[in-house]
């Protein structure tokens, strides 16, 4: 037999509901939060350390099957396409703003006319003006995926600048993609090949209307002291005294702007220039009569920094698809706990009177 009372269907006063409030609370304090999960996650609202009066419960569950219209993108918030009066800060044109360092695998052509794939790290960037708040930077990386399937030439890259450039509204933009260039050698001696990699990058630039493209290549090689070399062959002379010359791995940054009207410029080209103004490169495949015949080499090339700088000069001003360049060289001696540094450039585009503090850090090699 069911007994049923009348109060059950009343509404209950404040009092009732202040004393209901201070059992629960009571309770909360000598239950664990799982406890309380179970009797009913909305109990929480109810606990003051919670602090989460007037908020509503939320499901915690992945929505599978959520599928996003345009109606429901309409009422999304976008922060960046603000009006220019959520900036912080001056209110100042911002030269680049983008995105650095998200890789993808990209086929460049060879010079010997095959293609090859490599895992790329891209830049890129756009001009801001003073009175926008920011940019949707994803943009910059949907609009470069278009272009990911070819095979890429600056005509490539200068389709994908022009794209991003005009889905971000802005007047100038960069593009930069960084790669490590994987390139036969044969040994010196023994007739062995090994694969050399190389440090590259590609850059497009545009300015005010006008577009630059420059390669930037780290090539790494072996120095030799001619003091060093001529106090050793001094011990040995006049003293009959076994001495050594110190020498050491050195990299030299090559960046170059090729000229407008100018063929193409492949990186074999660019590295094969280096190699035949400072012939010491390092080696990959050495069997002993390799060793010997480096230390022939250097011997026969030993080289200041400075003599370095102006010799890579030297044969980048006798190639006519080159404009403007920089050459900066880093020995990093064997004899001195420092390293010794030089900086040439030829024409405007690369000249400075400050240098990033950290420049000569990154042409440290390591193999």
């Amino acid at each position: 037999m069911n007994i049923h009372s009348s109060e059950l269907d009343q509404d209950p006063s404040r009092e009732e509901a202040e004393a209901a409030l201070a059992t629960l609370r009571r309770w909360a304090d000598v239950s664990s939060d799982s406890e309380i999960a179970e009797l009913d996650p909305l109990v929480s609202k109810l606990i003051p350390r919670e602090e989460l009066l007037n908020y509503p419960a939320l499901a915690r569950a992945y929505p599978e099957d959520f599928a996003v219209d345009d109606a429901y993108k309409a009422t999304l918030p976008d922060l960046q396409n603000g009006p220019s009066s959520l900036i912080k800060g001056a209110q100042q044109q911002i030269q680049h703003v983008g995105i650095s360092n998200f890789r993808l695998p990209i086929r460049f052509r060879a010079r010997d006319g095959g293609d090859i794939q490599l895992e790329t790290s891209v830049t890129g960037t756009v001009s801001l003006e003073a009175e926008k708040k920011g940019i949707n930077m994803s943009r910059i990386m949907r609009t470069f995926y278009k272009y990911a399937d070819r095979t890429f030439s600056t005509g490539v890259i200068e389709s994908a600048l022009e794209d991003y450039k005009a889905d971000l509204e802005s007047f100038d933009a960069r593009i930069q993609m960084r790669f490590s260039y994987p390139m036969r050698v044969k040994s010196l001696r023994s007739g062995l090949e090994g694969f050399q990699y190389y440090d590259v990058a590609l850059e497009l630039v545009e300015k005010d209307g006008v577009r630059q493209k420059f390669i930037h290549l780290d090539y790494v090689y072996s120095s030799t002291c001619p003091c060093s070399l001529e106090l050793s062959e001094h011990a040995r002379q006049f003293r009959g005294q076994l001495a050594t010359p110190h020498s050491q791995r050195s990299v030299a940054r090559v960046s170059v702007e090729m000229t407008p009207a100018c063929e193409r410029l492949w990186f074999e080209d660019l590295i094969d220039m280096c190699r035949a103004a400072v012939p010491t490169e390092t080696q990959v495949m050495v069997k002993r009569e390799d060793e010997q015949a480096f230390a022939e080499l250097n011997a026969a090339n030993p080289i200041f920094v400075e003599d370095a700088a102006r010799l890579f000069c030297e044969k980048l001003q006798q190639d006519p698809r080159i404009g403007d360049f920089r050459v900066i060289a880093s020995h990093q001696e064997s004899l001195h706990s420092h390293d010794a540094v030089s900086v040439l450039t030829e024409g405007p585009t690369f000249a400075a009177h400050s240098l990033d503090p950290k420049l000569f850090n990154t042409l440290f090699h390591v193999g």
